[in-house]
């Protein structure tokens, strides 16, 4: 089990497996979501995250087309992302939110053509 919070842990979570599909995204949505130059998420079934304190204060964002972003209400802390067609099932977790380490074997990189400008060498 890894557990996660949000910056004032108002909000804690279990997740009930280790993230699979660690991807870095450098998309503007991302960035400017979580104010930097790319998000680090990971994803588990849904039914493998436990929402143990602060359900009431997760806030949702309907970033694009079925796509939500959730965060704190109290806080800002980004923490969750859901609602893709294809994988109705699962949920991205912010890996930053993570409060227990956990081994990433591979972390892949998307939407490269958004990469800050300053990150480029």
């Amino acid at each position: 089990m890894i557990t996660g919070s949000c910056l004032c842990s108002a909000i804690k979570f279990t997740l009930l497996c280790e993230p699979k599909a660690v991807t870095a995204c450098h998309c503007r949505m991302c960035q400017k979501h979580h104010g930097s130059a790319f998000a680090v998420f990971g994803s588990v079934p849904k039914a493998q995250i436990l929402i143990d304190e602060g359900e009431s204060l997760i806030a949702s964002f309907n970033s694009s087309s079925d796509i939500y972003r959730q965060f704190c209400q109290k806080c800002g802390s980004s923490l969750f992302w859901l609602g893709s067609k294809e994988y109705s099932d699962w949920m991205s977790i912010a890996i930053s939110s993570l409060d227990d380490d956990f081994a990433i074997d591979n972390v892949k990189h998307i939407h490269l053509e958004s990469q800050a400008c300053w990150l480029k060498g």
